[in-house]
């Protein structure tokens, strides 16, 4: 497994050399997210499809 401070250093290196610190935060945010996401979709942690739809309608009904 690639640690941390070397995987974020890939990354970086892989952006282009105009990026701001901006840029290197958000692509930071939507990796751990994903990888979050991940997580918790291998540990049985996911909402079904119902489910979802019904958060879904209370936030679009205020």
């Amino acid at each position: 497994m690639v640690a941390v401070k070397q995987e974020a250093q890939d990354m970086i290196q892989n952006l282009p050399d105009n990026c701001t610190y901006e840029d290197i935060q958000y692509h930071l945010y939507v990796v751990e997210k994903i990888k979050n996401g991940i997580n918790r979709a291998e540990n049985g942690e996911v909402s079904s499809h119902q489910d979802a739809k019904e958060r879904m309608a209370k936030w679009l009904s205020n």
